[in-house]
């Protein structure tokens, strides 16, 4: 249903942007930088993390990495991420294929100056084997996204 989700939003806010479906698991950085023929970083990962009692989404470049002073510094506290199970129930993604789009429910989302540096970004769709090509800005701007500096 997580695929179904996505393609719904889609088709409501930007009826343009594609999903990209692969015959294998795009599930991992590596693994869906290779089957979209991007470096990992251009792949925008979403961190699903609680600070307190709020669930937030943070995206981020492939190969950034949460750094636990800058992430307090900018929230006031050190978020917790969630298990596979916490996700799955939060976003109704699958671990691998976690995005801020078609989710049940509104989450603050957020994200990294990481993903800056490239005109388009490859965030999943949903599924392990699902993505779509969009370009930074409109990404956040799509899912009301903030920008933030968190990662190394």
């Amino acid at each position: 249903m997580s695929l179904e989700s996505v393609r719904a939003f889609l088709r409501a806010y930007a009826p343009d942007i594609e999903i990209i479906e692969t015959g294998e698991s795009s599930s991992t950085v590596a693994l869906a930088a290779e089957a979209h023929g991007v470096e990992p970083a251009q792949i925008a990962k979403t961190i699903c993390l609680r600070v307190g009692q709020q669930v937030m989404l943070v995206v981020a470049g492939g190969t950034a990495r949460l750094d636990n002073r800058k992430f307090k510094d900018t929230f006031g506290t050190k978020g917790r991420m969630l298990d596979a199970e916490e996700v799955a129930a939060v976003t109704s993604h699958p671990v691998g294929g976690v995005c801020p789009f078609g989710l049940p429910s509104p989450l603050p989302i957020y994200c990294d100056i990481s993903l800056k540096r490239f005109d388009e970004v490859v965030p999943a769709a949903g599924s392990t084997n699902s993505a779509v090509r969009i370009e930074t800005g409109r990404l956040a701007e799509l899912t009301g996204a903030s920008w933030v500096d968190v990662c190394q």
